[in-house]
């Protein structure tokens, strides 16, 4: 009889679709972790705006005003004023939107006195539309 060896491995076929879906594989993980990143730096952002907030209010309670820069609140009501986290998300965010954007105004004597401090958020994160300039006040973010 007439006995033909068999050959063991993988033909190059075999080894191309293989390389193809570990490649589509990683694609979609690269993608879901780039979403992931983004929605994490909003949630940043959303969570230094409120302890900013929190800092002008307790400012506010000792002062019975507020103070006229973000500086002042540290390291007394807060260790340091936060700086958004970069990327810069959303394309009608400004490109120069580096840091919270904080006004003070209104005057004490007619007890009036406000504030606005503006931010970015790239994606829509609960009720905070998404690709905007926000403002937060003291009644709240919007």
């Amino acid at each position: 009889m007439f006995m033909q060896k068999s050959k063991k491995g993988f033909t190059l076929i075999e080894l191309l679709v293989v390389i193809a879906i570990i490649g589509l594989l990683s694609t979609l993980s690269v993608l879901a972790l780039n979403s992931a990143r983004a929605k994490a730096r909003d949630a940043k952002r959303i969570s230094d705006v409120k302890q900013l907030q929190t800092a002008l209010e307790m400012y506010y309670n000792d002062n019975n005003d507020y103070p006229a820069t973000l500086a002042s609140t540290s390291p007394t009501y807060i260790k340091s004023v936060p700086t958004p986290p970069s990327v810069i998300d959303g394309s009608s965010c400004p490109a120069t939107q580096d840091e919270y954007t904080y006004v003070r105004s209104g005057t004490v004597a007619g007890g009036d006195r406000t504030y606005t401090m503006n931010y970015c958020i790239g994606t829509t994160m609960n009720s905070i539309t998404g690709n905007t300039l926000h403002t937060a006040t003291p009644a709240g973010i919007y």
